[in-house]
């Protein structure tokens, strides 16, 4: 079963859930790829090639993978027992049925990608050449800096493999200073949603909340929201519905109004994303007791009026 340039799947589910020493490859050098690498070669793999196009991925490869030569993704699957496919999720498909249709995958090589949207079925046609695919997606935000090798200690990482390949993977997030967290192949896609929704959407909010408060002439945003939102975060994961606090939780419909009126006046790209969540919370702070239903139906005609009035028509 082994061969050259190949892992065999009893050496990476040792016992002691330590995987062989590895080569590793990288194809897209993004904020992600070079991260791993470099956390894997700091458990005591060889990071030996990477691919990168623009100049930005070669300034990342340079500095989180040094001494470590830039090649085109063929040569990297060339010369690499443990493959990194670190692109985005779009480029992911034809990617892997390119490398697949030209011969460069090989039997018994790891290939790995870092997508969450996607589990093990994207890597079905390097899995008929031979391949060993696994899906690690770290729950983590990367900022393409070496700072981002650390971020992973504690990361928890969406993992989705071959039974016979879980002990592996498992075992190589580990290594990567990661926790495992198994996500079933079919989960994949509503597992992604709900991180986009906590990181991504939160990003948007903060930068909103900040450009409001500059507006107002609050000269530090970020000192001021630093303390409130540490603590807002740390209630919610916490306390999850019962930390809610604020005008709509209280049923404050005339603060509400009074809010939309200066959003309308000073903001009006940010009236809709703030009736949206006002009405989810809301509808969660009325599902858990902490808004009384007779001050909702105020509340909710309070957001009515202001999205109808961002669309242009009247109260």
């Amino acid at each position: 079963m082994e061969r050259k340039g190949s892992v065999r799947v009893d050496e990476m589910g040792k016992a002691e859930g330590r995987p062989a020493r590895l080569s590793v490859g990288v194809v897209g050098a993004g904020r992600v790829g070079p991260a791993l690498a470099a956390a894997l070669r700091m458990a005591g793999h060889r990071p030996v090639a990477a691919s990168g196009v623009s100049e930005a991925s070669r300034r990342r490869a340079a500095a989180l993978l040094p001494d470590v030569p830039l090649m085109e993704p063929a040569a990297v699957l060339a010369k690499a027992d443990l493959v990194l496919l670190t692109v985005p999720d779009d480029t992911l498909p034809g990617l892997v049925k390119g490398l697949a249709e030209t011969g460069a995958v090989r039997p018994g090589q790891l290939l790995v990608h870092t997508s969450g949207r996607y589990g093990t079925a994207v890597l079905d046609p390097a899995l008929r050449a031979g391949a060993l695919p696994l899906a690690l997606h770290p729950v983590m935000t990367f900022s393409g800096t070496p700072v981002d090798v650390q971020r992973l200690a504690g990361c928890s990482f969406g993992v989705t493999a071959p039974g016979e390949l879980r002990l592996a993977a498992e075992a190589l997030v580990i290594e990567m200073g990661g926790e495992p967290e198994w996500i079933e192949e079919a989960a994949r896609p509503l597992y992604h949603a709900a991180l986009a929704i906590g990181a991504n959407h939160l990003v948007t909010l903060v930068a909103q909340s900040m450009d409001l408060l500059r507006a107002s002439g609050v000269t530090e945003p970020g000192r001021m929201l630093g303390p409130l939102l540490g603590a807002a975060l740390d209630n919610a994961l916490r306390s999850g519905d019962t930390a809610l606090t604020g005008p709509v939780a209280r049923g404050d419909a005339g603060t509400v109004a009074a809010h939309l009126d200066e959003l309308r006046a000073h903001a009006p790209e940010t009236v809709a994303s703030y009736v949206a969540m006002a009405r989810a919370t809301a509808d969660r702070a009325l599902a858990n007791g902490m808004l009384k239903p007779e001050f909702a139906e105020a509340l909710l005609g309070a957001l009515a009026d202001g999205a109808g009035r961002a669309d242009g028509g009247t109260p």
